[in-house]
């Protein structure tokens, strides 16, 4: 039977740019906070950037709408920090028409007339590369003394349905501008998004849904030649029976008289109503741990290194936030 890989790799360790994705409703979110937590231990800084215009990442850490600044949001034990940047589409393009053609006040005009919105629908793949090439700005962006402003850059990308003709818009954009400041900036974006800096990593659920989506992105990432990275299966819970008694017991093979005498010499003696409870429960906890481990059959197919993350029966709040950071550095994640 195949086996995932475990544990961040040191390939992992090496990169700079993390871009975390899943099917909706897996917490890609939530694990893309955690990871920029976990990354800004030791004293380093991370930014966690959001690109999908939801204010995901405000919402996970209770604080305001943020806005298209890069501003701290959460300290990190041994000197590290967080900082956030929520990308707007349009301040982005003001911000490219400044950058490269110094056209600042009259962007400001063009917001006005429409216009951005008109570029943006001319040309669908433009608003993917103003938020990669903003995101490119982060990732290179250097200090006074030479170092990089931040030692990690983590995205909350878009879900794997999207995620690749999100990252590799860029090589269409550069077909179509020739020369000129676009076509310079998108050579970059490829260059960046097409090397060892950057992984994308995939969050997934033990359900038969996320699991497949997550081998078909893996597979569609390969054939775009961008790298996956780790596979962050998350709302992991522990199995409550023994590997020897899930087999049987999913088949509906559970032995009541047994169940019945256990609970007598510990000192329960339950109704039959309740002991008929306890069996149905039995087994269907047997069947859904049988379909995890299918999942996880499936999932060690793609051959990538493999993190878990626990269920949060509470919730997830700015401490529970801490708390999966600090899973993800148990499993190696630096």
């Amino acid at each position: 039977m195949t086996t995932p890989s475990a544990g961040w790799t040191d390939e992992l360790a090496r990169a700079r740019l993390h871009f975390v994705t899943g099917k909706g409703g897996t917490g890609k979110t939530t694990l893309a906070a955690a990871l920029g937590l976990a990354l800004a231990r030791d004293g380093r800084r991370v930014l966690l950037i959001e690109v999908e215009g939801r204010q995901g990442i405000a919402q996970l850490f209770d604080t305001e709408p943020l806005p298209y600044a890069e501003q701290r949001i959460a300290s990190v034990p041994g000197g590290g920090e967080l900082r956030a940047l929520h990308i707007d589409v349009e301040a982005a393009l003001l911000e490219y028409f400044e950058m490269f053609y110094n056209l600042g006040f009259a962007g400001r005009t063009l917001r006005r007339m429409g216009a951005i919105e008109f570029a943006t629908t001319l040309a669908p793949g433009l608003r993917d590369v103003l938020l990669t090439g903003k995101i490119k700005e982060c990732v290179g962006r250097t200090e006074s003394d030479g170092r990089h402003t931040y030692d990690a850059v983590v995205v909350d990308a878009p879900p794997t349905g999207r995620v690749v003709k999100f990252l590799d818009v860029t090589k269409a954009l550069t077909d179509l501008a020739k020369t000129g400041p676009i076509r310079g900036q998108a050579d970059g974006v490829v260059r960046l998004l097409h090397s060892g800096e950057t992984a994308v990593h995939l969050t997934t659920l033990l359900e038969e849904m996320p699991v497949r989506e997550t081998v078909e992105a893996v597979a569609e990432l390969d054939g775009a030649d961008l790298r996956p990275g780790a596979v962050l299966v998350n709302r992991v819970r522990p199995p409550r029976l023994p590997a020897r008694s899930v087999t049987a017991a999913a088949d509906g093979r559970v032995d009541a008289d047994r169940v019945r005498s256990g609970l007598a010499s510990a000192g329960l003696n339950l109704p039959e109503a309740t002991l008929d409870a306890l069996v149905e429960e039995t087994v269907e906890h047997a069947v859904r741990v049988a379909a995890e481990q299918r999942a996880r059959e499936q999932l060690a197919e793609a051959d990538l290194p493999t993190l878990e993350l626990p269920d949060l029966t509470d919730g997830v709040d700015v401490a529970a936030l801490y708390e999966l950071a600090e899973t993800l550095q148990e499993q190696g994640v630096r």
